[in-house]
């Protein structure tokens, strides 16, 4: 299996791999170099919740007052006037 390097250095890593190694997004994958010259990739195991977590993540199934999608985006965008308190709590 095959893939291409980017000018960032990154490369897909194919989706029969990533089925069998468990990955998802966000994931980590740990790559050793074994004596014969080839690498190894493994997958390294769950990120911490720290690193999962964004500024999105507190908002998930926040909606339960019914607050309209303008609202919502309005804060998720910065353009409330208290945008770091978005009243969904």
């Amino acid at each position: 299996m095959a893939t291409t390097l980017t000018s960032k250095g990154q490369v897909t890593i194919p989706k029969p791999v990533r089925d069998y190694l468990g990955l998802g997004a966000g994931d980590g994958v740990e790559f050793e170099f074994a004596d014969d010259g080839s690498v190894l990739v493994r997958a390294a195991g769950k990120p911490s919740p720290k690193r999962r977590s964004s500024r999105f993540s507190k908002l998930v199934g926040a909606n339960k007052r019914g607050a309209e999608t303008s609202r919502l985006m309005a804060v998720l965008r910065g353009y409330a006037e208290d945008s770091s308190d978005p009243g969904l709590r």
